[in-house]
């Protein structure tokens, strides 16, 4: 049998990416699998959510919205701290850039490490990588809750902390005004969930069941189409959800009888197969996540750190 290429790095096809007006000044951009990124108009500045992988591709999404308005970005936040969503930064030219103050800790703690393994997996999504210019550091961090006013009678923007999942440090951004929430990576709407450096059995508990109390009536996950109407958007949750707790299921079982990482890996993708297996990066995904899973019930609660080397060494580990 074939060796599978290595996570995304054969995932080399054009995606087409999609511009939708949410509501008056609320934009996000989709891209049939690929990281979705987000804006909010402010009476006289933009919110940015989200940084692309460089500033190319920040770039690229920027002249799309420009097309509807040419107001300066004044802050650009980060739902968390991997590469793919922070290090086209610089594209922006926003006066402060605002993350959670784990999201801070993370990215001065690993940020190096994540922009190889990021890179050597997703080649694609870094268009021009020389044009990086570095880590990205934010420079306004908060714990728990931060308001955004955004003038006139648009409300305000609601940053908020729901807890471990995704990472140590994922925020969403919720506007009351319109009911929308940008979920981050917190959800992923028919796309498969990366969890490598998740806390799985908190982020499949307390954390999506705070994302579901903003009753959101349209969210925009990390990846995936725009979900739209109550149902829409709870089913989205709860499909995430089924991801991680069937993980949860199907890797405590081999664990709790002695078996190897290989063996949970193999019996998680059975039985996960057959209902995300056609998600975009299900099997580029899969093999990270049941190995930092596997650490959770070994009793490693901080995730270990993602080298391009230590990547390769589990692929091919749980790989037949």
């Amino acid at each position: 049998m074939a060796k599978k290429p290595f996570a995304s790095s054969a995932d080399l096809g054009v995606k087409v990416e999609t511009l939708e007006v949410l509501a008056d000044g609320v934009y996000a951009l989709t891209a049939e699998g690929d990281p979705n990124v987000c804006a909010i108009e402010a009476e006289d500045f933009i919110i940015a959510f989200e940084a692309r992988a460089t500033p190319k591709a920040a770039n690229d999404w920027l002249e799309q919205l420009r097309e509807h308005t040419d107001k300066p970005v004044k802050y650009l936040v980060l739902s968390h701290y991997h590469a793919v969503r922070v290090l086209g930064a610089s594209a922006y030219k926003a006066e402060s850039i605002i993350a959670h103050e784990k999201t801070k800790f993370l990215i001065e703690e690993r940020g190096m490490q994540d922009w190889a393994s990021e890179f050597g997996r997703m080649p694609r999504l870094f268009r021009e990588p020389d044009g990086i210019p570095g880590l990205t550091h934010p420079d306004i961090v908060f714990n728990d809750r931060m308001e955004i006013p955004l003038g006139g009678d648009r409300g305000s923007l609601i940053l908020e902390y729901c807890g471990r999942g995704h990472t140590a440090g994922d925020i969403v951004a919720w506007i009351p005004k319109h009911k929308i929430l940008f979920a981050g990576d917190l959800v992923e709407a028919a796309a498969a969930l990366y969890t490598g450096d998740a806390f799985h059995f908190d982020w499949s508990t307390e954390t999506l069941d705070k994302v579901k109390a903003y009753e959101a009536e349209i969210l925009v996950g990390g990846r995936g189409a725009v979900a739209r109407g109550r149902d829409e958007v709870d089913a989205a949750i709860e499909q995430t959800r089924g991801f991680l707790t069937g993980m949860i299921e199907k890797v405590g079982e081999v664990h709790k009888r002695g078996g190897s990482v290989k063996e949970a890996f193999e019996a998680t993708h059975e039985h996960l197969n057959p209902k995300f297996g056609m998600w975009p990066i299900f099997e580029h995904c899969l093999p990270f996540d049941v190995q930092r899973l596997w650490d959770e019930f070994e009793g490693i609660d901080w995730p270990r750190i993602w080298t391009d080397e230590r990547d390769q060494e589990v692929w091919d580990s749980l790989q037949d």
